[in-house]
C-alpha cells in the first residue's frame, strides 16, 4: 500500500514540475517577444505592393516605406529600431484597435466609415484610381474607353467596388487575391487593363520593365493617411509635422521618383504634395 503511495505521489509531482516548467516556457516566450519589442516602434506596411511597400530579401522598400522612416526618425527611432509588421487591407483597423503596431502606412485611404472605429494622420498622398495596360495598347485611354473591355482589380478592394458600381455594363471584371496577379494576367492578354490607385499601378509598371504603363487619367480622389489609435490627436500632429518637413525638405518627392523610376508617372499636381492637417485637435 505504501509503495503504491509512493508512486502515484511521484506521479502526481513530476506532472506539477512539468505544468509548472510549460508555463515558465510560455512566460518565458511571451516576455521575451515583448522585449524585442521595447524601445521600438511598430508600423504596419503592405508587403506585396510594388513601390508602395514590398518585402524584398529581407528589406522593406516602397514610398510608404520612405514615408514611414522619416516619420520614424522624426519620432526619435533609427531605422533599426522599427518593426515593419504586414497590414493586409482587411485587418487594418483591428490591428490598430488591437495595439499590434502603432501606425499604419498601407495605401490606407482616410474615409468616414474607418474614421469611426481609427484615427488618421495626414494625408501624406493623394492618388486616384487609373487604368495599367500594355505598352503598345492604343485603345485604351481613359475609363471611357472601357465598353466591352476586360478589366481586373483586386477581391474586396475599393477598385474593385467602384467598377462594379460605375462600369458594371460595360465591363468584365476578373477579381484575384493581389495585384501582382493581375499584372500578370495583363501580360499574358488574359484582361486588356488593370485597375486600382495610380501609384500602385505606377509601381506594377516600373517591376514591368517597361512592358506596361500607367494611362494618366485618374478618376476618383483617394487620400492616404497614417492609420493610429483612436483619438491620439498628439501623434497625429507629430506625424502631420514629420509629412510636412518631408515635403519642404524635398524628401516627399524624391521618394516618389525614386520608387517609380522608368514610368511616366507624375502624382496630380491639383492634389499634390497634400496638406497634412488630419487627426489633430480642431
Amino acid at each position: 500500500m505504501n509503495k503504491r503511495l509512493s508512486s502515484m505521489a511521484g506521479r502526481i509531482m513530476r506532472a506539477a514540475v512539468a505544468a509548472v516548467c510549460t508555463v515558465a516556457c510560455v512566460l518565458s516566450v511571451s516576455a521575451c517577444g515583448a522585449d524585442d519589442e521595447a524601445g521600438k516602434i511598430r508600423i504596419g506596411i503592405k508587403f506585396d505592393q510594388p513601390g508602395l511597400g514590398f518585402k524584398k530579401s529581407g528589406t522593406y522598400v516602397g514610398f510608404d516605406v520612405d514615408v514611414a522612416k522619416y516619420i520614424a526618425k522624426s519620432l526619435g527611432y533609427s531605422e533599426d529600431e522599427i518593426i515593419w509588421k504586414e497590414a493586409p487591407s482587411k485587418q487594418r483597423e483591428a490591428m490598430l484597435q488591437n495595439g499590434d503596431v502603432d501606425m499604419i502606412l498601407a495605401s490606407y485611404s482616410i474615409t468616414d466609415d474607418r474614421k469611426r472605429v481609427v484615427s488618421f494622420a495626414g494625408p501624406y498622398f493623394v492618388a486616384g484610381q487609373d487604368l495599367l495596360v500594355r505598352k503598345g495598347e492604343t485603345g485604351i485611354n481613359g475609363p471611357q474607353d472601357l465598353n466591352g473591355k476586360r478589366l481586373c482589380s483586386v477581391t474586396g478592394s475599393t477598385s474593385a467596388v467602384t467598377v462594379k458600381e460605375k462600369f458594371a455594363s460595360k465591363v468584365q471584371l476578373m477579381e484575384q487575391p493581389g495585384y501582382a496577379e493581375c499584372a500578370t494576367a495583363l501580360l499574358s492578354g488574359i484582361v486588356d487593363a488593370v485597375t486600382t490607385d495610380d501609384i500602385i499601378l505606377a509601381g506594377l509598371a516600373s517591376a514591368s520593365r517597361g512592358r506596361l504603363r500607367v494611362v494618366g487619367k485618374p478618376f476618383t480622389v483617394e487620400r492616404y493617411g497614417v492609420g493610429i489609435k483612436k483619438g491620439d490627436t498628439k501623434l497625429a500632429s507629430q506625424i502631420n509635422n514629420a509629412i510636412t518637413e518631408m515635403i519642404q525638405d524635398g524628401s516627399w518627392k524624391r521618394a516618389i521618383d525614386d520608387n517609380t523610376k522608368g514610368v511616366a508617372y507624375t502624382p496630380n499636381a491639383k492634389y499634390n504634395p497634400p496638406t497634412p492637417t488630419e487627426g489633430e485637435k480642431k
